[in-house]
């Protein structure tokens, strides 16, 4: 079994409308269903922690919190680096017509990320936090995520 340093935390939306919750069933079935069924086709989901909009964290895939990613631990956030990233989802990240990229997270979901990120920077310092747009030509994850990180105090 391979193992891979940790290089990266990589921050998504689900790419849905505001104020839509997204459930794991949900994410689950977008990424691993059949092609033929409207899925990806994909063995695992695309990300380890979805950060509902109450602010609730939900682990999608598991992970054993050190600095490496073992095979079992690899989602399909961003192609060309899972074997290195960690991805993580908010619900939201579109307007309420679906079509044009907005950065919807509540006020929960701010707090609870902002949490997350800071006690993930701790534990690894050396991981870079980056958003999906920061690797793909996307809008995902609909915000500035370096000015954020900024803004909450973190530096890399």
């Amino acid at each position: 079994m391979a193992r891979r340093e940790l290089k990266y935390l990589v921050i998504h939306c689900t790419a849905t409308p505001e104020g839509r919750e997204v459930s794991a069933a949900d994410i689950r079935r977008w990424h691993t269903s059949p092609v033929s069924k409207g899925g990806r086709g994909w063995k695992q989901v695309g990300y380890t922690d979805l950060f509902h909009l109450d602010g609730t964290v939900e682990r999608l895939a598991g992970n054993n919190e050190d600095a490496w990613v073992d095979d079992w631990e690899i989602t399909n956030g961003a192609a060309g680096y899972n074997s290195v990233s960690r991805h993580v989802v908010y619900s939201g990240g579109c307007s309420k017509d679906g079509k044009t990229a907005k950065d919807t997270r509540t006020n929960a979901q701010r707090t609870a990320l902002e949490r997350y990120v800071k006690d993930f920077h701790k534990r690894f310092p050396k991981v870079r936090i980056i958003g999906h747009n920061e690797l793909a030509a996307k809008a995902c994850p609909s915000f500035d995520v370096q000015k954020w990180l900024k803004s909450i105090g973190i530096n890399q």
